[in-house]
């Protein structure tokens, strides 16, 4: 470390200018801060991402640099193949493990809210997964939502996001595929699907905020509850605006915003909106605590439907994978 600490053990990965290292005598995960590390070494092969989007493989070292030089990481996978990085632009490392399970990172989120005046009760589950690989990444998400009230009526929703991309050889250009499945009780949607793909462009990629946009085309098919009149199923071409937004506070916070805007194409004039954010605060090194908002809107719903669906819960986040 720059204060001139020594730490010996495993490199779990780094994440959100966090270098999760795990020791054999400290039962949790150390969290360090990136910026804060003069000096590292390790023999295991490693996935190494650049804020240009550039990927490396190999095994990491730093070599000696004078004080007024910036500090270099070599990622060296072979003798012949070994590449210097500067330590500000390496933005994320994972375990490039051999073992299937051992390539997943993710968090499982759980809340509840109970009110004795009208005894209203809510609960909520949900969860990401990330699959990280050298050049190409995959993640899923699924978010369910039970609320039930004394004389009312129950309200469910169920979602589920998967996305895929792979870089592309220009620097902060990549490719991405997107489905969505939705089923929303108070929007009369028995099942919504989505799939779509498009270009993708990191605007910023630090330790210290993500900004994405990506820019493509997708198809929808929506099945409304066939008890209500005018229910029926819809197909509908649409364009694909997409923006995520990540900050984070060392070990402490993050942010995470996700927002898709969906122009129809094959009936001009109406639009969807959709959004999901979630706020974390870490309470322990795998636990944390988190507030978060859902939201579906559109401009021209059927007859007798609801044109919009959002809400807010909080909870408790676990999570899995290097950290």
């Amino acid at each position: 470390m720059k204060n001139g600490d020594r730490i010996t053990g495993q490199i779990k990965g780094l994440d959100a200018g966090v270098l999760y290292v795990s020791l054999p005598y400290v039962i949790q995960t150390l969290d360090v801060d990136w910026s804060s590390v003069a000096h590292l070494e390790s023999t295991q092969l490693f996935i190494v991402r650049t804020a240009d989007g550039s990927v490396y493989r190999g095994t990491l070292s730093m070599a000696e640099t004078e004080k007024e030089k910036p500090v270099t990481i070599e990622v060296t996978e072979t003798p012949a193949n070994e590449s210097t990085i500067e330590q500000q632009q390496v933005v994320q490392i994972g375990e490039a493990s051999d073992k299937f399970w051992q390539r997943f990172n993710g968090e499982v989120n759980v809340g509840t809210t109970y009110t004795k005046g009208n005894q209203t009760l809510q609960f909520t589950l949900g969860g990401t997964a990330e699959y990280l690989r050298e050049r190409w990444s995959a993640e899923g998400s699924w978010y369910s939502s039970l609320s039930n009230s004394s004389g009312g009526t129950a309200s469910t929703r169920n979602e589920i996001t998967g996305t895929a991309s792979h870089l592309l050889p220009w620097n902060n250009y990549f490719y991405a595929g997107f489905s969505n499945f939705l089923q929303s009780s108070v929007q009369g949607i028995q099942l919504q699907s989505t799939v779509g793909a498009g270009i993708a462009r990191f605007l910023q990629n630090s330790n210290r905020a993500t900004i994405v946009v990506v820019g493509g085309l997708g198809w929808q098919n929506v099945q409304y509850n066939q008890s209500t009149v005018g229910a029926g199923t819809q197909n509908l071409a649409t364009g694909l605006v997409v923006g995520e937004v990540r900050l984070f506070r060392f070990n402490k916070t993050n942010l995470r915003f996700t927002g898709l805007l969906m122009p129809i194409l094959s009936e001009p004039g109406r639009v969807k909106y959709s959004m999901n954010s979630s706020y974390n605060i870490k309470i322990t090194s795998n636990l944390s605590w988190n507030v978060s908002f859902y939201g579906n809107w559109q401009n021209q719903p059927p007859p007798h439907f609801q044109g919009s669906d959002y809400g807010t819960s909080s909870g408790l986040s676990w999570t899995f994978g290097m950290k």
